[in-house]
Order: C-alpha cells, then structure tokens, then sequence
C-alpha cells in the first residue's frame, strides 16, 4: 500500500503547478477581455445633446408612431403609439428578451428612435437636455447602487444639499428608518460599495428612500422585487405606494402579483405591445397576459 499512496500524492504534486498555471491564464483571459471593454468605453464618443432647452415635466407621456431596432436587419418596436397620462401607472410585463426595458431606454434617451416622437408634456424629448430630462425620472432598479460612504450620503445622493432632516423624513416614508438607527452609528453608518452588511431588503429600502428624497414627477421601477423573499416584498411594496402617490410611473415586473392594480398593462413580446389594458380586461381575455398570469408569474 505505501508505493501506491506515494504514487498518488507525488501524481496531486505533479497536477498542482499545471492546475495553478490553467488558472493563472484564465485570470489573463479575463483581464484581457475586461481591458478590452474599458478601452473601447474610452474610445466611445461623448452624448451630444440635441436639445438646449431645460425639461420641468409634470408626467403626461406621448409616444407618437415610434419605431426602434438595435440592427437594421432586425426590427424591435414597430409604430408604437401610447398616451399615459398624470400620475397613472404603467406596467410593462412580458417574456425575457421582449422589448420591456428598451421602452425606458427609449423614454430616458439611452437609445434614440429610428423614427417618431416621445413627448413629456407636449415637449419633444429631443429638443430638451438629456440632463433635465433623466433628472426628472427617479429609478429603482432589481440591481441595487450604493457606494461606499454612510448611510446619511447614500440617501442624500439624490438631492442635492438635502439636510438632515429632510434625509431622514424620507427614510421614515420608505420604511428604512427603524433599521438605520438600530446600527452602529445609525445615519453615519458607514456601508460598503458590496454592501456586505446589509441585506438586498435593505439596499432597496435605502435606493427607495433616495428617490423618494428628489422626488421626481416620474418614476421607473424595474424589477425592483425579484430578488427578496416575499415578507421583505410586502415592506418595499407599501414603500414604493407611497413614493408612487402621484407620479406617473412605469414599473417592469415579472411577478404579476404586483401589477394588478396599474392604471394600463402593456403586454410586451418580441418588441411589440401584444395586448393592452387593465388587469382585469387582460386576465380575461385569452393571449399572452392570461398565460402568464395562469402560470403564477
């Protein structure tokens, strides 16, 4: 038995440096790719911004024949026509890969139409500077974003100058408050760009409390749910009833559960709205809603 168990470790002795080396050059292989990317970011030419004028929206959107592809060779959205007016809600459901987020691409000018018009308030979205325009959307996003600094800094990101109190009143209405002070150093707990101690509810109850701080007349919530489990879920829900009172706001989701009570429902598959309306009307015809409403999305 010893010459076979000598054999087998001087054979893992062998394997180790070939294996240590495998992996070094993946790690090459990755930063290569990664050094690529960023060079080709850096080469990217700046935004120009077509529009001089600056955007004060009260939320009444128009999309007027609206036409978009990311290759000329295959069309996405095709003549899209839709009014949503103040202060409704806007869900956008539909399979992976259907169009759902290029229409808030399209709405924030991250993209630009091939052809037609979006009109905030019956001003031509070109004619305005991007700037004015983003600042007038607030985003909560499935993907968290808080940068390493306190807690204080990552909710007063989103207006500028914003005090103490007015910080905190916000925190109240997302239901963040109670967590925050039961930290070390409450407001001025300081918080990781991982946010390795605070869990993915409480991440999105901070990025809730920073949009309801700027308090933009329109909102973008997309898939702001999918990674909590259902009791966190309730909690950001009656949040975002709040930070939505009266805002026109769109909200991607895969959970249907979520949308029932939105004012208009697109139905969106291969970059086309498919169906229309209110959840009931929807989940009584037979089409694409109905599936997926069936199938417990």
């Amino acid at each position: 038995m010893a010459p076979v168990a000598a054999f087998l470790s001087y054979a893992v002795l062998f394997g180790r440096p070939i294996n240590d080396i495998t992996s070094i050059f993946v790690q090459l292989q990755g930063a290569l790719a990664s050094m690529a990317r960023v060079f080709a970011l850096i080469d990217e030419p700046p935004e120009q911004d077509s529009g001089t004028e600056s955007l004060t929206a009260k939320g009444h959107i128009v999309f007027e024949n609206v036409s978009f592809s990311y290759s000329p060779n295959k069309p996405l959205i095709q003549n899209l026509s839709l009014e949503v007016k103040p202060g409704s809600t806007v869900a956008i459901v539909g399979p992976t890969g259907g169009g759902k987020t290029t229409l808030v691409n399209l709405l924030m000018r991250f993209y630009e139409p091939n052809s037609g018009r979006i009109l905030i308030d019956g001003v031509d979205v070109q004619t305005v500077t991007r700037d004015s325009l983003r600042q007038s959307f607030g985003m909560v996003l499935q993907d968290t974003w808080l940068f390493s600094g306190s807690i204080f800094e990552n909710i007063a990101y989103g207006k500028t100058g914003a005090a103490r109190e007015e910080v905190e009143e916000a925190a109240r209405k997302a239901g963040a408050h109670d967590f925050i002070v039961r930290m070390p150093q409450g407001y001025d707990t300081q918080i990781g760009g991982v946010t390795g101690n605070l869990s993915q509810g409480e991440c999105q109850l901070l990025t809730i409390a920073r949009a309801m701080l700027s308090s933009p007349p329109m909102l973008i919530l997309d898939e702001a749910t999918s990674a909590v489990d259902s009791l966190t879920e309730q909690k950001i829900n009656r949040a975002f009833d709040l930070l939505m009172k009266g805002k026109t706001s769109f909200v991607i989701a895969h959970r249907l559960s979520t949308i029932v009570n939105s004012d208009l429902i697109l139905v969106v598959d291969k970059g086309n709205v498919v169906q229309r309306g209110d959840h009931k009307t929807l989940s009584a015809q037979e089409g694409l809603y109905a599936e997926l409403y069936r199938a417990g999305v």
